[in-house]
């Protein structure tokens, strides 16, 4: 019975938090997500909870995110998006260099003062390469400690506030400064057609009878998905099962992005970030905010290096290879902040052309981040 209450709770709890900042504009420059850590938090540590409840929220932050990730992959339009692929390419292989050679670089100046090290390394690949969504797949995966995983998202969504408000306001007139402006073309309308089909923020409509029914089975598909990788992962050795199924999952999730059936589905992106909420609410009620404040300043540090670091060398090397401005602007939105930002900041440049792109070098970076996290963190790890 705490089961299901509990269950049923979370689930509820996170809807109404969805709905509140659907209808709250303040709220929802915030986020969903902010706002599901933070009433977390204040669950866990009220002492409300009854007796058990740790090991059933532990459980419901395992199960959300792997059916999540299928769900998020779903809308992958890899055919679309390379038709206009161009300097954005570029500009996506160097975000993704940028990244994985400044958080190395943090890794080895932080790393004896920092616990689990190597993983905090592969979740601020995960982060800066699809946000929320892939933080959370590493954080299973690579068994990160709660309270870590916690602190680490809160200093991102600290200095990523800060670096909205720049890509919002004065990014492009800065990058003029060192990079060349975006040269326009005809395909202005295209790109907005498609935004039009992709309101990745929107969850209206979502219980229409057209929109209900596709959508249950596409979460059918996502659940099967699950079972099929726990299934493979009984014949993996313990220490790797959850890497495998995480690693499987996306796999399965991007493959099955190319059967236009299944792409089309509406509402799939945003049921699953429902899942993520949830699962942001599940972990915040599960950490400790006296040992979060106990936790060492140089995580911090790390985050803040990992941050500026990876986008002022996207920079340097985009002045090296003469990528224009606003690509590199849109490029950072998609990687850093998620398809939705994609459409406001395009707005705050004046430059529709480049929303294609943003949003798909944004689905693109929830398909790579997990195998780049992994990877490196695996790597480190023979350091530690």
């Amino acid at each position: 019975m705490l089961t299901l209450i509990l269950v049923l709770s979370y689930l509820l709890l996170s809807a109404f938090l969805i709905y509140l900042c659907y209808q709250i504009k303040w709220m929802n420059r915030l986020g969903a997500i902010l706002w599901a850590y933070a009433l977390g938090l204040l669950i866990g540590n009220i002492g409300i909870l009854p007796e058990g409840s740790e090991e059933i929220l532990n459980s419901i932050s395992e199960i959300t995110v792997p059916i999540a990730i299928p769900l998020l992959l779903f809308s992958l339009n890899f055919k679309s998006w390379m038709k206009l692929a161009g300097k954005t390419l570029t500009s996506l292989g160097l975000a993704l260099f940028s990244v994985v050679a400044v958080v190395t670089l943090g890794f080895f100046l932080f790393h004896k003062e920092l616990y689990q090290s190597n993983k905090v390394a592969g979740m601020l690949i995960g982060v800066y390469t699809g946000g929320t969504p892939n933080m959370a797949a590493l954080k299973t995966a690579l068994g990160v400690d709660n309270n870590i995983f916690i602190l680490t998202h809160t200093s991102d969504m600290a200095l990523g506030a800060i670096f909205l408000f720049f890509l919002l306001s004065i990014a492009q007139r800065t990058l003029h400064l060192v990079l060349p402006p975006f040269t326009k073309s005809k395909k202005v309308e295209k790109a907005s057609q498609y935004v039009a089909d992709a309101e990745f923020d929107s969850f209206e409509g979502i219980f229409k009878r057209k929109t209900v029914f596709p959508l249950l089975g596409a979460l059918g598909l996502s659940i099967l998905i699950f079972a099929a990788g726990a299934g493979i992962m009984t014949l993996v050795p313990e220490k790797s099962q959850t890497v495998i199924v995480i690693l499987i999952i996306t796999t399965f999730g991007i493959a099955l992005s190319f059967v236009p059936r299944i792409n089309k589905i509406e509402k799939s992106f945003q049921l699953g970030m429902y899942l993520v909420v949830v699962f942001s609410m599940a972990v915040a009620s599960m950490a400790n905010i006296h040992k979060l404040l106990s936790i060492t300043p140089e995580l911090f540090l790390y985050v803040t290096l990992a941050y500026f670091g990876s986008l002022t060398l996207h920079v340097l090397l985009s002045r090296i290879f003469k990528i224009d401005a606003d690509t590199v602007i849109i490029t950072m939105t998609g990687l850093l902040y998620s398809p939705p930002f994609v459409p406001a900041v395009a707005a705050a440049i004046k430059n529709k052309e480049v929303i294609l792109s943003g949003i798909t070098v944004g689905l693109i970076g929830y398909a790579l981040g997990n195998y780049l996290g992994v990877t490196l963190s695996y790597i480190l790890s023979n350091w530690m």
